[in-house]
């Protein structure tokens, strides 16, 4: 049996996007058929209904309004599915058959444009891949904001690099070629983590690709900065093409391409972020107890935003940093001023989302007071702004666009409280359009007309309780009850029968009706029209409106840092391009603010003739919050924040590295030990003279031989091959005999007091290495029964009293002294001559054979003696 026209369109439709949940837009609902209406009446929690669909069996059937739709949408996209909007192309009352129907838009993970779905404060980006052997291009963008990010990794063996590259935009959604899909470990981190990860190659030559990009930023490639990165050129042209497959709309609100390079901005990895807990608290994972918790105090969304990004991405420009501290110092010395700047900011709307529904043809009348509200503060931030002398905030000042003609638009056209909804009018202020005001004036005085005749027909009638009612079926009528029907004259026209009434019209009412409800559809029409055509003026001006709101978001920062540099008393940072490392009474800037106690303040002066610290002491002592603590402060110095310190002089650093904590991977199937030295060996090839690395415990996930020699080569290897700063916090005290046998190794202990049996820890960081490591007395603090402490106790002494024991570690000790342990040194260098020098154009077939067959026995002689 043949199904019914609508189910056949819908069915045709289908097909096109089998991989989505087709919202099939029926009338004032969003219907589901067949596979998809039973996983939205699950996973939505709707009922599940039927429909006649011409066949021997009703079509399962799910729908929700379609003004909650944008409820329902995020709803199923949070859980994982793609959902395609099909909507109604065409006037149903004007239509004549079937009314067309198409898709107009496709949400996934990365393309939802619904601001109220997601996390103000938080981007959610986009990223497209495109891997070529060792060469990737990478972009990220955010279709809500119009940012849009992008770089090239060239021979790139590591794939951490490009993992961590990609993890610093939390992308929501990934799509890639099938190369780089390749690599299992970290696509099953990104699904786990919650993102959407897809293959998607667009089959286009790379001039087509390049027109593509061209085309929309409507530039050439070589303004662009493109012509010579083909793997970013790539990655971008699967960006727009897979945008435009989604949004079916011009991306005009994407008309920045901002490329910067892997060295453009200090390395974080994603184990230092992680670590050192700038974006989230390792603990509950929310903004609280992270430095973002700490630092931000902005007051709108964009500000929100552009903090994170400046917190990921520290500077390395000694003179960009230099104009963000001295744009926080005048605003950190102008309290009244800086006050006056948060007070309009205050009531600023998100101007770069707002921006995008415009562009997505999303943007509904309440949206456009919204951005009126907003920009009616403008004049007065650049009034304030002009009162600044700081080259950052002159700047911003002179380029700072007040959108005044934008304001005027809309304040002129758009009713101060209008319908959120377009078809319904009531948006269209008074005055703005003279047949406007002629319709509205029809539409109102044809309701006091029915009032009027209600009234006169009650009279002549003497029927008290008539009245005159509206509805779509019938229009206009006149209801008279059961009981007085016999008073109803004979001027009267029966409409319609009721259960205790009856309906009538006359020839007045009528001609009443027409008159109104032609004025009121006209009205109506005429007011979508004219809103379409302000939303087009306004649209035309994108550019103005976006470089605004990046102004105001960093405005918002800077005042942000002046807020939190005044309450936590903080102090301006000296920055240069030294490499060395002072800080005076320096503070662990989120720790100060949790904790109940009273922080204790540490100095710390590092650098070419001094750039390792061994530190020793008991565990909880303070030794891993002393190095995050210098970590920090060095990255808010970079960010152009101010310290918590009482002096700082900050030698710009490349880099900032951490090995902290200990954890299994469980994913790739990895011990703690194994995770552990992974990450050091990423930290020793990646890192540079400029970097700060902090190293905590390395070598405790084996055995104390094994874990004493890998930490003492370690620090060997960065001693004589990296040369960085380095805070290394060890429980291994035989490590402090290598302050006298290497140059630039200090020792420095967090001083303890013990009283009997008991310690307290001073918090302070002093000059020296520990002789012990107080493991028995910190066992008794964290609460172990007292019957395994003193039995900890004689096994202790035991131990020591064990001559045997004694000698033998104190002869491990020395030979550690003599010992040269290099990871990747001797046994390393060795193999790498045999390669250089071999002779290859002189092998026999057989001869190249047995020479790879010897080369990989030394290499598995390497691995297996070494690591």
């Amino acid at each position: 049996m043949a199904v019914t026209p609508m189910m056949e369109q819908y069915l045709k439709i289908k097909e096109k996007y089998k991989d989505a949940i087709l919202f099939f837009r029926l009338g004032d609902f969003y219907e589901m058929f067949y596979e998809d209406a039973e996983i939205a009446a699950k996973e939505l929690e709707i009922a599940l209904t039927g429909r006649d669909a011409g066949t021997e069996e009703r079509a399962p059937m799910a729908g929700v309004p379609y003004h909650a739709a944008d409820f329902y949408i995020d709803k199923l996209i949070k859980k994982g599915y793609k959902v395609a909007i099909c909507e109604q192309l065409e006037d149903p009352a004007k239509a004549k058959g079937l009314v067309k129907r198409d898709v107009v838009r496709i949400y996934t993970p990365g393309t939802i444009i619904n601001p109220e779905s997601m996390d103000e404060k938080t981007n959610n980006y986009l990223v497209s891949v495109f891997k070529g052997r060792d060469n990737y291009g990478i972009c990220a963008v955010d279709v809500t904001t119009g940012d849009l990010y992008a770089t090239e990794l060239k021979n790139c063996k590591d794939i951490k690099r490009v993992y961590d590259e990609i993890t610093k935009y939390a992308p929501s959604e990934i799509i890639a070629n099938e190369d780089f899909l390749k690599n299992n470990k970290y696509i099953k981190i990104f699904k786990n983590n919650n993102c959407a990860v897809n293959i998607y190659e667009k089959q286009l030559d790379y001039e087509e690709k390049i027109k593509l990009i061209e085309t929309q930023f409507n530039k050439k490639s070589e303004e662009l900065g493109i012509k010579d990165k083909p793997y970013m050129a790539n990655s971008l042209a699967a960006l727009f093409s897979y945008l435009q497959e989604l949004q079916k709309t011009a991306l005009k609100h994407i008309n920045k391409l901002l490329i910067y390079e892997d060295n453009s901005y200090m390395g974080l990895d994603s184990n230092a972020i992680k670590n050192l807990e700038i974006l989230e608290s390792n603990r509950n994972k929310s903004k609280k107890g992270s430095l973002l918790g700490v630092l931000d105090k902005t007051v709108t969304p964009m500000g929100g935003r552009l903090l994170k990004k400046w917190l990921e991405e520290p500077l390395l420009s000694k003179e960009h940093i230099d104009a963000r501290l001295e744009a926080v110092e005048e605003l950190f010395n102008d309290y009244k001023n800086r006050q006056d700047l948060k007070q309009f900011l205050n009531k600023i709307y998100d101007l770069e989302r707002l921006a995008s529904k415009i562009v997505y043809q999303s943007i509904n009348p309440k949206d456009f007071i919204s951005i009126k509200l907003s920009l009616q503060n403008l004049p007065y931030i650049k009034e304030i702004l002009e009162k600044f002398n700081s080259r950052l905030l002159k700047e911003i000042c002179e380029k700072f666009d007040t959108l005044q003609d934008i304001y005027e638009l809309i304040d002129k056209s758009i009713k101060d409280d209008p319908s959120t909804q377009l078809k319904e009018g009531n948006i269209i202020k008074g005055g703005y359009n003279e047949i406007v005001d002629k319709l509205r004036k029809a539409s109102t005085e044809g309701k006091n007309w029915i009032a009027n005749l209600e009234a006169e027909e009650r009279e002549k009638t003497g029927i008290k309780n008539l009245r005159i009612g509206y509805n779509k079926v019938f229009g206009y009528y006149i209801e008279v009850t059961k009981s007085n029907i016999p008073q109803v004259p004979e001027r009267y026209i029966r409409k319609q029968t009721l259960a205790n009434a009856e309906r009538y019209v006359t020839p007045e009412l009528k001609e009443i009706e027409e008159t109104i409800l032609g004025a009121e559809e006209k009205l109506i029409e005429l007011e979508y029209q004219l809103f379409n055509e302000i939303r087009e003026k306004v649209e035309l001006q994108i550019v103005r409106i976006q470089n605004t709101a990046k102004y105001i978001a960093t405005i918002d920062v800077l005042i942000s840092f002046a807020e939190v540099a005044e309450t936590n008393r903080y102090i301006k940072p000296i920055v240069d391009y030294s490499d060395r490392i002072v800080i005076k009474e320096g503070r662990h800037p989120v720790i100060e603010t949790i904790s109940d106690e009273s922080f204790v303040a540490n100095d710390i002066d590092i650098g070419p003739e001094n750039p390792i610290m061994i530190i020793t002491g008991p565990n909880m002592a303070g030794k891993s919050t002393y190095m995050r603590q210098v970590a920090l402060i060095v990255l808010m110095a970079q960010i152009g924040s101010f310290v918590p310190a009482s002096y700082a002089k900050i030698g710009i650093v490349d880099k900032i590295f951490t090995r902290v904590g200990a954890s299994d991977d469980i994913f790739a199937g990895q011990s703690t030990f194994m995770v552990e030295m992974s990450e050091v060996a990423n930290i020793l090839k990646s890192a540079t003279s400029k970097s700060l690395i902090i190293l905590d415990e390395v070598g405790r996930g084996t055995s104390t031989y094994d874990g004493m020699s890998i930490a003492h080569a370690v620090i060997e290897y960065i001693h004589e091959k990296i040369k960085a700063k380095t805070l290394f916090a060890t429980h291994y005290h035989e490590l402090t005999k290598l302050e006298g046998k290497m140059k630039g190794v200090r020792n420095y202990n967090v001083s303890v007091e013990e009283r009997e049996d008991d310690i307290i820890f001073l918090r302070k960081i002093v000059p020296g290495g520990a002789d012990k490591s107080y493991g028995i007395q910190v066992s008794k603090l964290a609460g172990l029964p007292y019957s395994i402490v003193e039995r900890a106790k004689e096994i202790l002494n035991s131990l020591e009293n064990d001559k045997v024991i004694k000698s033998e570690l104190e002869n491990a000790s020395q030979q550690l002294a003599f010992t040269q342990i290099d990871i990747f040194s001797t046994a390393k260098d060795s193999l790498i001559d045999d390669i250089a020098n071999c002779d290859v154009d002189n092998m026999t077939p057989i001869q190249a054979l047995n020479y790879l067959y010897e080369l990989k026995e030394k290499a598995i002689s390497l691995r297996s003696g070494v690591l």
